[in-house]
């Protein structure tokens, strides 16, 4: 079946203003570097410069910040014409400190911002009956309109014959409660084909114990939620998934499958500067490879390899790697086979 586009990436855009002061604390920081960021955005510049053409569906505020995060798109050659423009909402921001090698603070500005309110409308305007994959992030299902019009675009994807990929995309300070998140996700998994998320991610989606549910939002500001990862795992891939591909940081991915099979893509070695991105690089590279048909395997190791080079930038959507900067990458350790 022939579609006019390879991804269509569904969620949050924002200017991110990266701290030029590396490994200050937060409140020494005297310079802030602007770059274009949100994770849906952030995958579709990273399967463009490897060469897939791809769609965002965000939408911005009528203000110059809008403006920055369009015109940066459109000199990436993302089709930016499903973006629409809300004046009534403000385009989203997000701050962030670096302080390698495990802390890296973000404050996120996202009150009456203009992504949260995409609707079941702007999905009709958007092709997503017209594209291979249609991709989106956990974050849109923390607020309506948001939460339905996601919810809408999986079910029209899934019915035109796109696969459906789901980035976890826990961020709890997001949510009113943690709770709802796990509530959502769960929803929703069953309009999924492949989960892509981190240890933690994969158990704050599957979070239904009582005694762990009771977690405060402070205990989990950074992500760290308790579970047994392999269990949950195979919870969600009971929705009739084909996969749940697992982040494991510099030790790579791992792809779990329906037949209990799990196979291992290696990372690469690298000194990390910044580590924000570094999973929306391997969403990216991990796309190209799956839309191209490489296979579980090599597909990882293509996303473990942008997101290996991503953390040695200063910030993420301005620094997603070429196929040649990659290929030039990888050949030191062997290639991506």
């Amino acid at each position: 079946m022939t579609k006019t586009y390879d991804t269509l990436h569904m969620g949050r855009s924002s200017i991110d203003l990266y701290s030029n002061d590396v490994g200050a604390p937060f409140s020494d920081i005297n310079s802030f570097a602007a770059y274009v960021g949100g994770s849906p955005t952030n995958i579709s510049v990273g399967a463009r410069r490897l060469g897939l053409k791809s769609a965002l569906l965000t939408a911005i505020g009528q203000d110059p910040v809008g403006q920055f995060i369009v015109d940066f798109l459109d000199k990436e050659g993302v089709e930016t014409q499903f973006i629409p423009t809300k004046p009534e909402f403000r385009t989203s921001a997000v701050v962030l400190g670096i302080e390698p090698p495990d802390k890296f603070p973000l404050v996120y500005y996202r009150d009456n911002c203009a992504d949260i309110n995409l609707t079941i409308d702007d999905v009709l305007a958007s092709p997503i009956n017209d594209c291979k994959v249609f991709q989106f992030a956990g974050t849109n299902l923390s607020k309506e309109p948001s939460r339905s019009a996601t919810m809408f675009a999986a079910e029209m994807a899934k019915k035109s014959g796109a696969k459906v990929v789901f980035d976890v995309d826990f961020r709890p300070d997001q949510w009113h409660d943690v709770r709802a998140f796990g509530v959502q996700v769960r929803a929703v998994l069953p309009l999924v084909d492949v989960v892509i998320g981190t240890e933690d991610e994969i158990n704050a989606a599957m979070l239904d114990d009582p005694n762990k549910m009771s977690l405060t939002h402070s205990q989990v500001s950074d992500t760290k939620v308790a579970g047994d990862s392999q269990s949950n795992i195979q919870q969600m891939l009971q929705n009739d998934l084909d996969a749940v591909v697992e982040k494991v940081g510099s030790q790579g991915a791992k792809i779990h499958l329906p037949t209990g099979e799990i196979i291992e893509a290696g990372g690469f070695p690298v000194d990390i500067t910044n580590i924000l991105g570094a999973g929306d690089a391997f969403g990216g590279g991990f796309l190209y490879g799956y839309v191209n048909d490489w296979g579980w395997y090599k597909s990882a190791r293509l996303g473990n390899a942008c997101g290996a080079i991503v953390v040695t930038e200063h910030g993420c959507a301005n620094f997603m790697p070429t196929m040649e900067e990659v290929l030039k990458f990888v050949e030191p350790y062997g290639g991506l086979d």
